[in-house]
């Protein structure tokens, strides 16, 4: 099951930051996909402006004392290697991650391109969906993890049967983009969830 889960999951971070910057002839900018889709990079702003921001602050757990450092942009991931394996990965993802001891996994994807928070938004569902076409966002807000502002999103689907769910967090500025995505199946939420976050918080960006 380990590897079922892993390999129809993972495989979604294949379609990550897959886009073109371009404007029409009527001066609006979009973003064109691989697949041939296209869409506004500003029609998303409006929505933005309804998400609400999480009053609490996460920091990183003091058990987390090993960390690694991203080659892509500045910043760090702080793990438990009692609780987490770590490998390299191919672009686009940087690191991935398992759980020891549960079917929970998680990745690190970086870029050198800033990309603004709202395309990232919509960036992320759509690479979701061209592997679980019923994925949707379930909850979304932004919040102060280890003092940054970032962009916090669950979401849910099915792809070969497998109900999954995302935590994931996203951030961009002018020295670069991540995503830190965290999933599990959507049974062992309950149980997982507490191990996805300790993992997601523990990352430190300057």
């Amino acid at each position: 099951m380990r590897f079922i889960v892993s390999y129809c999951l993972l495989f979604i971070s294949s379609y990550s930051f897959s886009q073109t910057k371009a404007v029409t002839e009527n001066g609006d900018e979009v973003l064109l996909y691989e697949d041939g889709s296209w869409g506004y990079i500003k029609e998303t702003k409006n929505h933005f402006d309804s998400i609400p921001t999480n009053e609490q602050h996460f920091k990183k757990a003091a058990s987390l004392t090993f960390s690694i450092k991203s080659k892509v942009i500045p910043g760090s991931i702080f793990y438990n290697t009692s609780k987490w394996t770590m490998k390299k990965a191919e672009s686009p993802s940087e690191y991935t991650f398992t759980h020891k001891t549960q079917d929970v996994y998680g990745m690190f994807i970086s870029e050198q391109i800033e990309i603004p928070i709202e395309n990232l938004r919509s960036l992320a569902l759509q690479n979701a969906q061209e592997v679980a076409p019923n994925c949707e966002i379930v909850k979304e807000d932004f919040r102060m993890v280890n003092g940054k502002k970032v962009f916090f999103m669950q979401m849910n689907g099915t792809t070969q049967g497998i109900k999954f769910t995302y935590l994931g967090y996203y951030y961009s500025n002018q020295s670069g983009t991540f995503q830190f995505v965290t999933y599990t199946a959507q049974n062992l939420l309950a149980k997982a969830q507490a191990e996805m976050f300790e993992l997601l918080n523990g990352v430190v960006v300057p």
